[in-house]
């Protein structure tokens, strides 16, 4: 039987002999796995792999394209050189996800890290839940963000954010999530992944970068003089880019990722005079001012909701529900998953 220092020395050993940028590197740590694997999501790891002194990168696929995947394949790694202290920080409603997908697909034990489980802990004697042994920890960004103190004082292998577009605004001081999650994990080796890393401006792609290392782009009036204005510099901002952020379109992956071509049929839909009645007065409901049937707080949410329900799916005629305006052409096809 080898001991916790021997099993190390060999891992050690074993990442001498390949490359960062090897894939012989990745195959050996995949042995247990149970997910066939993309080009371009071992791509994605060793690229994540390929700089040792990096504090960070950015996995930017589009939608679909497996980034759960690229981010599993990293644990698996880091698990085989026995580096395992790893952290997945996610939205609380993806946390059952994960811990299912790193078991199932990747082998690796996890523990769903939340009040009661830190708590059972701290019972058992754990001065500090997040520095526990053999388990990847998943926990929700508020409750990473509450214990700040604890995750910063362990000392991470990798720590993957998963809808890292969720903290893109978290050089604001308002934001205090943001901010409470950049401060604890300072001095970790970090992984974004994320299918919209900008939405509205591109000061969001300088909160996901300033999230890995404040010293990329400088600070925040720097950037907005070099790229957000009229005269900026989108060439050189994406040569900055290119060391710690990989985007794959799904265009680049139509050669082995099979998508189902689509095509939208459009039907006119004239309803009957009963339905247009029923239409029209759906219609005046939802402009009343003083109905108590719709929260005031919510009022906008809501109706716009309750409009949208009027135009869902397939109509059905006669029968009175999900009625379109008159003239209207119903999609078919356009809404329905991929076989």
């Amino acid at each position: 039987m080898s001991t916790h220092y021997h099993a190390k020395f060999f891992a050690n050993e074993i990442v001498k002999h390949n490359s960062s940028n090897d894939v012989v590197r990745l195959s050996r740590s995949l042995f247990d796995s149970c997910v066939d694997l993309n080009p371009h999501q071992i791509e994605a790891a060793l690229f994540a792999l390929r700089s040792p002194i990096s504090k960070g990168v950015i996995l930017a696929d589009e939608v679909g394209l497996g980034k759960t995947i690229e981010a599993g394949v990293l644990l698996c790694q880091m698990w085989a050189e026995r580096k395992r202290k790893l952290m997945v920080v996610c939205p609380a409603s993806l946390r059952k996800q994960w811990a299912i997908e790193i078991e199932e697909k990747f082998n690796l034990p996890s523990i769903v890290m939340e009040a009661h489980s830190y708590k059972e802990l701290l019972r058992h004697g754990n001065e500090n839940p997040f520095d526990i042994k053999n388990n990847v920890i998943i926990c929700s960004y508020h409750f990473a963000s509450r214990m700040k103190e604890q995750v910063r004082s362990v000392n991470w292998n990798l720590v993957t954010i998963d809808e890292a577009h969720k903290l893109r605004n978290v050089y604001r001081p308002s934001n205090k999530t943001g901010q409470n999650l950049k401060w604890a994990l300072e001095d970790a080796k970090k992984v974004l992944l994320t299918a919209t890393p900008l939405q509205n401006s591109l000061l969001e792609l300088y909160g996901l970068a300033t999230l890995i290392d404040d010293r990329i782009f400088g600070d925040v009036s720097s950037f907005r003089s070099q790229y957000t204005n009229a005269k900026g510099d989108i060439e050189d901002l994406k040569t900055r880019l290119l060391p710690f952020c990989k985007r794959t379109p799904r265009s680049q992956v139509l050669e082995y990722v099979p998508y189902t071509a689509r095509k939208a049929l459009t039907r006119p839909f004239n309803p009957t005079d009963e339905e247009q009645k029923l239409y029209e007065a759906i219609s005046a409901f939802l402009l009343r001012g003083d109905t108590y049937a719709i929260p005031h707080r919510q009022r906008q949410l809501t109706s716009l909701i309750l409009r949208k329900l009027r135009h869902l799916h397939v109509p059905r005629g006669k029968t009175g529900c999900c009625i379109p305006s008159r003239g209207s052409l119903w999609h078919y096809g356009a809404a329905f998953p991929r076989i």
